[in-house]
């Protein structure tokens, strides 16, 4: 998918109300959090109804785990589906389906046929369907707003999940306690019918007329996707940072319920606790934007991760509710502060071919560590305290700033990911089938000696291109009896993954296929070999110049 905003949309300063002056986002954002705030009903009563039963402790626990693992299950075949189909349309059918489905667990409740297993059931499937949305959701961000206006959406969304996390749970409680469990279920199902209304009238930005190719397939984007981020240095930056900030943040996260029972009251007080975390992420909220633009992404995330180990060292000695609640207020705006930066920076380095991939990658990390760590925490409290796990949490969040400083974050301002469709389709003697493959690709080049060195460097900088855009092998070999002789090789899975390939060239890539050129004395030669098929008596094959 390529979708793009022109940057001189916005040529000045962005307007006061930042990215809710444009009527399309704000529409979506409005929907969206009315959707939070179903969800965070819906835990409140889904958590309800599970005491309702005869449960042992171990039978309660698997509400967390109907509700998590989906998210390790699908978030990435989510993200390949966000880029194979139109994200706004996959959001409108995935809502429609939670939509039915609380629909009928809302009957099921008010008939009172509920069981723990049709909870547990019903509970996964909707994390499922959640997880499925996620990447499709962070995908239209760039569509909603311009570029310049990007980290204030993101800050908006962020802002829109804490207030949900605020009031959702209190306000599902009320409505529990006045009208039955049922009534939470019935606003849910009000709240998707506003997203797929909110969707359908907004279309989003007009595509781009480029050559039609028939979809990729799931499997074969799922490892196209993990091949670019595995070969996307700039996104390599965004989760060096993640991987140094989420594994300590969890500390807190996962410590929380011990913090609040050291106050006397747990149960009363976790919940007061979780509340302060979001207030403070929407007090962070408010300013991200002016002090991105003042300091930038790197000092903001620097200072966010002080702020971090400033909370668990408060935590680590707090003793009462009001300490507490200050640190959650800190811990909340570092939240918000961290999780805006390094998301803005991963939205930047992503072409919009595999934008849905590579923020499922992102997502992935994120609750990975998170999970991860929150128990690896809690097996370091339980052995040494809760003050030491704390402050070795602040501790390894300090060490990780220097470490992981040379690792920079992504503006974009200078970064032209658009397509460039500079490459024309290869020419053949008859036309191919679209699965076969694989394809090797070799291109002969010829330059002056004396610029071997820095022919070689370029090449190695062009072999990233190459295994971002899908090559799952590549090599540079120099001719050993001809002397400024090279060839570059590489293999793609299929004839249909090729011409993927050559659509996915950004501007940014066709800068330095400029440069290589530049060092080359006769223009390069280019041809196409497809493994041969058992009783094929002709190969597959043309030449041409590169690029023609």
């Amino acid at each position: 998918m390529n979708l793009r905003f022109s940057q001189e949309s916005l040529p000045g300063p962005p307007p006061m109300l930042g990215a809710f002056a444009h009527p399309a986002f704000a529409i979506v954002w409005t929907a969206s959090t009315c959707a939070l705030v179903g969800i965070a009903m819906y835990d409140t009563a889904s958590g309800w109804l599970m005491t309702t039963f005869d449960l042992d402790p171990f039978d309660v626990s698997l509400l967390h785990t109907a509700t998590t693992l989906p998210i390790f299950l699908f978030t990435l075949p989510a993200g390949a589906i966000a880029d194979i189909v139109d994200p706004r349309r996959m959001i409108i059918a995935v809502s429609y389906a939670i939509a039915a489905l609380m629909a009928i667990f809302a009957a099921v409740v008010l008939l009172d046929f509920a069981s723990p297993v049709l909870l547990l059931l019903t509970t996964f499937v909707l994390s499922a369907a959640w997880s499925l949305n996620s990447p499709a959701w962070l995908s239209i961000v760039p569509q909603l707003v311009p570029k310049p206006l990007i980290p204030g959406a993101i800050a908006a969304h962020s802002v829109g999940y804490n207030l949900s996390r605020t009031i959702g749970p209190a306000l599902g409680g009320f409505i529990i306690m006045s009208y039955g469990a049922a009534a939470p279920l019935w606003i849910f199902v009000a709240a998707n019918l506003a997203v797929i209304a909110a969707l359908t009238w907004w279309r989003g930005p007009t595509r781009q007329a480029r050559p039609s190719l028939p979809a990729e397939r799931l499997s074969s984007a799922l490892r196209t996707g993990l091949r670019h981020t595995a070969n996307n240095r700039l996104l390599w930056a965004t989760l060096a940072r993640t991987i140094a900030i989420y594994p300590f943040t969890a500390a807190y996260w996962g410590l929380l319920p011990l913090i609040a029972r050291r106050t006397g009251q747990g149960a009363e007080h976790y919940g007061i606790l979780l509340s302060a975390i979001s207030v403070g992420a929407i007090l962070g909220s408010l300013g991200h934007e002016k002090l991105r633009r003042k300091f930038g992404a790197d000092r903001l995330v620097e200072a966010g991760t002080i702020l971090t180990v400033f909370a668990l060292m408060v935590f680590a000695v707090a003793q009462d509710l009001p300490i507490s609640l200050c640190a959650c207020l800190l811990a909340g705006m570092a939240w918000v502060n961290n999780l805006t930066c390094l998301y803005t920076s991963a939205q930047n380095v992503l072409p919009d071919w595999v934008r849905g991939r590579g923020l499922a990658v992102f997502l992935t990390v994120i609750y990975g560590t998170m999970t991860l760590c929150s128990a690896g925490w809690g097996e370091i409290a339980a052995r040494s305290g809760l003050p030491t796990a704390l402050l070795l949490a602040a501790g390894g969040a300090i060490a990780a700033i220097p470490l992981t400083w040379r690792w920079k974050l992504q503006e974009g301002a200078a970064l032209d990911l658009s397509p460039s469709q500079h490459w024309s389709l290869p020419r053949t003697h008859e036309e191919i089938d679209n699965d076969r493959g694989p394809v090797l690709v070799k291109i002969e080049y010829r330059i002056d000696p004396k610029d071997s060195a820095a022919f070689v460097r370029a090449l190695d900088e062009l072999g990233f291109e190459r295994r971002r855009d899908g090559a799952f092998a590549w090599g540079i070999f120099e001719d050993a009896g001809d002397l400024g002789r090279y060839e570059e090789a590489y293999l793609i899975e299929s004839w249909l993954e090729l011409m993927h390939l050559r659509e996915r060239v950004t501007n940014a890539d066709r800068v330095l296929e400029d440069e290589i050129r530049e060092m080359l004395i006769a223009p390069p030669r280019i041809e196409f070999l497809i493994a041969a098929e058992r009783g094929d008596e002709t190969r597959h094959r043309s030449a041409e110049p590169a690029g023609a």
